[in-house]
């Protein structure tokens, strides 16, 4: 996998074609705890993809059926 250079003028036309067309993936996870008990907990997964890339990764992973075109 090559790693390109983006010029600091890009538009930003550019940047979210690249996101749409490579996806970016966010994993947060987050836990509250006073005295060894659990206040909070938050966990998040955030995908930011086209559909054609999504399609792409989730059928290599499994999480969806064979797509027909």
């Amino acid at each position: 996998m090559a790693i390109e250079k983006m010029n600091a003028s890009s538009s930003l036309a550019e940047v979210i074609d690249r996101i749409l067309d490579k996806g970016i993936v966010v994993d947060a996870w987050v836990r509250v705890s006073l005295v060894g008990i659990e206040l909070l907990a938050i966990e998040a997964r955030v995908v930011v993809a086209g559909v054609d890339t999504y399609l792409k990764y989730a059928e290599a992973v499994g999480l969806t059926a064979a797509a027909t075109a």
